[in-house]
C-alpha cells in the first residue's frame, strides 16, 4: 500500500484498512494535502506520499530509494544553492532534535522555485552521535500565500513612506502655531493644537513603525554589525535614558551580574561582555524596552541588567509595574499585538515595537522573551550570542582591514 494514491484507494481498501492499525496509518498520510517523507539514517527516502509528489514534481516511484539531497534541492532568496546541512532536514537528522524552517525554498523536478513550509522531526537517535535514526518531514507550498504576503508589505511599506511626508509637514505646521516667537494664539486654541500635534507625532510614529516592520519581514532592515562591549553600552545607555523615568518619578538602576548595583563612582572589576551587533539596533530595542516599562510602571522603578556566561550574554529591563496575563506573554512579540486591559487601552501604541525588537534581535542570532506575573512587574530578556576576548578581536582586526581595502577596491 506504500505506492497507493487517493484515487486509486478502492472502497474496500479502506473498510480493510480500518481493521489494520499500519494500514490505516498508511491511508492517512497518502490522504493528507501536507507532503510527507520519511528518510532513513542513511539519507535514502522511504516514503513518498501523493502530496509530495505533487509538490515537488517527483513521481512516488523516482523519488522512493533517492538520496533526500537529489529532491529536495534548497536554494536561498538569490537562487543559490543551499548547504543541506543548514536545512531543516540537514539540522534534525545531524542533531537528533526537531527542526523547523518557514522561509525554504526549493527547486522542483521541473526547475521551478517553491516556498515551503517545513517541519522535520527524529526518529530516535544513534547513541554514538545522537544523530538520528530516521526522519520524518511534512511540508506544504507556500509560494501564493508568501507572495501575497509580499505584495502586502510592499504596499504597507510605499505607503508608510509616501505617508511620512505630508504627516512630517502637519507636525511641522502646528508645532510653528505652538511656537510663541512665531505664532500667537489664546489657550483654547492651543489646547486643540497641542491635541493636534500629538495625534499627528503617534501617526508618524505608526508610519515609521509599519515602514520598519515591513522591512524586518522581508530582510531590508539594514544592519552594521561590530564588536560591542554590552557592559560599557548598556551603562551608558542607562544614563541616557534616566530623564523619561524621572518624569514620571520612576528610579533606574544598572545592575551587573547577581543584581549587583553599578555606581558610576565605584572602582569595580566588570567583565566583558562582547557580541557581534548593530549598536544603533540594538539601542533601538532597549529603548522600546525601557519606554514600555516607564509608560506601564506607576511607581517604583526600571532595572536594567546584564549578566551571562562563556556562551550568552543576557540583558533585562525589569519593572515594577502591573504585570503581563500568563496568557498574553506567548503573543506579545506578534504584529499588532496589544494586551487589552485598562492601561493598555488609555496609554497609545501601534502595537509594532515587540514585533520590531524581536525581528532585529533575530537578526543577531538571539531571542527575546518576557517573564511576569500580576502586580510583581514584568521582565524583558535578551540572550546575544557572546564573543570571546579574541573572537572580538580578530572580528576588529578584520574589519579594520577591511574598511582600509575598501577604499582601495573603489
Amino acid at each position: 500500500m506504500w505506492g497507493k494514491s487517493k484515487a486509486n484507494l478502492k472502497q474496500a481498501d479502506i473498510a480493510g484498512a480500518l481493521n489494520d492499525e499500519r494500514a490505516m496509518s498508511e491511508i492517512i498520510i497518502d490522504s493528507i494535502d501536507d507532503g510527507v517523507v520519511l528518510i532513513d539514517g542513511q539519507g535514502v527516502i522511504r516514503k513518498f506520499n501523493p502530496a509530495a509528489a505533487n509538490i515537488t514534481g517527483w513521481k512516488q516511484t523516482e523519488a522512493i530509494n533517492l538520496d533526500w539531497k537529489l529532491v529536495f534541492k534548497f536554494i536561498d532568496d538569490k537562487s543559490e544553492i543551499v548547504d543541506p546541512s543548514t536545512t531543516a532536514i540537514g539540522k534534525a537528522a545531524s542533531s537528533g532534535q526537531p527542526a523547523r524552517d518557514n522561509s525554504a525554498n526549493i527547486t522542483s523536478k521541473s526547475n521551478n522555485t517553491l516556498a515551503l513550509s517545513i517541519s522535520a522531526s527524529p526518529l530516535g537517535q544513534r547513541q554514538s552521535d545522537q544523530s538520528a535514526s530516521a526522519i520524518v518531514a511534512v511540508f506544504r507550498d507556500v509560494t501564493q500565500e508568501r507572495q501575497e504576503q509580499n505584495q502586502r508589505a510592499e504596499f504597507i511599506s510605499t505607503a508608510s513612506h509616501e505617508m511620512r511626508t505630508p504627516v512630517a509637514a502637519i507636525e511641522g505646521y502646528l508645532s510653528l502655531a505652538l511656537n510663541d516667537k512665531v505664532a500667537s494664539v489664546d489657550e483654547r486654541a492651543r489646547n486643540y493644537l497641542e491635541k493636534a500635534h500629538i495625534s499627528t507625532q503617534h501617526l508618524g510614529q505608526l508610519f515609521q513603525d509599519l515602514l520598519t516592520s515591513a522591512k524586518a519581514e522581508d530582510g531590508r532592515l539594514t544592519s552594521h554589525p561590530v564588536v560591542v562591549e554590552i557592559g560599557e553600552f548598556l551603562e551608558q545607555l542607562t544614563d541616557d535614558l534616566k530623564f523619561a523615568a524621572d518624569k514620571k518619578g520612576l528610579a533606574v538602576e544598572f545592575t551587573l551580574g547577581n543584581n549587583q548595583t553599578i555606581d558610576a563612582t565605584a572602582k569595580v572589576i566588570k567583565p566583558l561582555f562582547y557580541v557581534l551587533a548593530d549598536p544603533d539596533r540594538l539601542k533601538e530595542v532597549i529603548t522600546n524596552l525601557f519606554d514600555n516599562a516607564v509608560k506601564y510602571t506607576p511607581e517604583g522603578k526600571i532595572t536594567l541588567g546584564l549578566t551571562g556566561d562563556t556562551t550568552t550574554v543576557q540583558l533585562y529591563v525589569r519593572d515594577t509595574g502591573p504585570g503581563i496575563p500568563r496568557e498574553d506573554l506567548g503573543h506579545l512579540f506578534q504584529k499588532f499585538y496589544r494586551v487589552d486591559n485598562s492601561a493598555t487601552r488609555t496609554i497609545g501604541g501601534t502595537g509594532l515595537g515587540l514585533f520590531i525588537c524581536r525581528k532585529i534581535v533575530e537578526l543577531y542570532k538571539g531571542q527575546i522573551w518576557a517573564d511576569s506575573q500580576l502586580g510583581q512587574g514584568s521582565t524583558f530578556y535578551i540572550n546575544l550570542p557572546r564573543l570571546s576576548g579574541q573572537q572580538a578581536e580578530a572580528i576588529k582586526r578584520q574589519q579594520a582591514e577591511q574598511s582600509v581595502l575598501a577604499p582601495l577596491a573603489s
